[in-house]
């Protein structure tokens, strides 16, 4: 008989029962739901810097943290219900924008590229938590990093670079002002990560340590 139609052993008296975690589809809907309003809240306050066409958000730590702890299938849904809200009309984007309208300026290709980083980093993160426990926040740091470099800043640049008319170069250089931005945002991503998933690590399908 497999272990989930086991019949559990009674508990000894005066024993704490264990509670028992399962993923239901309703657990599902609601954690994409909480993801998709937490990256929402952290498009909300943004700082638009002179000469800069694209302005700085918390969203991709809300993007990267959310992807992070939910898995790459949640967290990328969550930030695929993020876009369709915002596309739908609800001002949830940077400057509190919204609309398909948002497909044609400049951070076009920061918004398209959220739910792929945030389902790789989903993916990186549970293979990065087998490492050992000490190592894993600068391991989940690697995780962010690796995505920012390899879907955020190439799409978002490449398309910011289309819409402004700017060279190959020059829209590198432009993109480059976010890197230390993104690093600290990453760092803040690793450590808090790294906290949830050890207190909740059903979220991983996996065990406490």
């Amino acid at each position: 008989m497999s272990d989930q139609h086991a019949v559990p052993e009674p508990a000894a008296p005066g024993a704490v029962p264990v509670p028992v975690t399962r993923t239901t589809a309703a657990t599902d809907v609601a954690l994409v739901a909480t993801g998709a309003a937490f990256v929402a809240v952290c498009a909300m306050g943004s700082v638009t810097v002179p000469g800069m066409a694209v302005p700085i958000t918390l969203q991709t730590l809300g993007v990267l943290l959310v992807g992070a702890v939910l898995g790459p299938r949640r967290g990328g849904l969550a930030v695929l219900l993020y876009l369709a809200v915002g596309f739908a009309g609800l001002p949830v984007f940077a400057r509190g924008t919204a609309g398909l309208g948002v497909l044609g300026g400049p951070s076009a290709g920061y918004l398209l590229a959220f739910p792929l980083a945030a389902a790789l980093v989903g993916w990186l993160v549970r293979r990065a938590w087998r490492v050992r426990p000490a190592l894993r926040t600068p391991a989940l740091f690697v995780c962010c990093m690796l995505t920012t470099l390899t879907v955020v800043h190439p799409l978002g640049v490449a398309v910011m670079g289309a819409r402004l008319g700017l060279s190959a170069g020059e829209a590198v250089a432009a993109g480059a002002v976010f890197l230390p931005g993104d690093a600290i945002k990453n760092v803040v991503v690793a450590i808090v990560a790294t906290a949830v998933l050890r207190a909740f690590p059903h979220l991983l399908g996996a065990r406490r340590p």
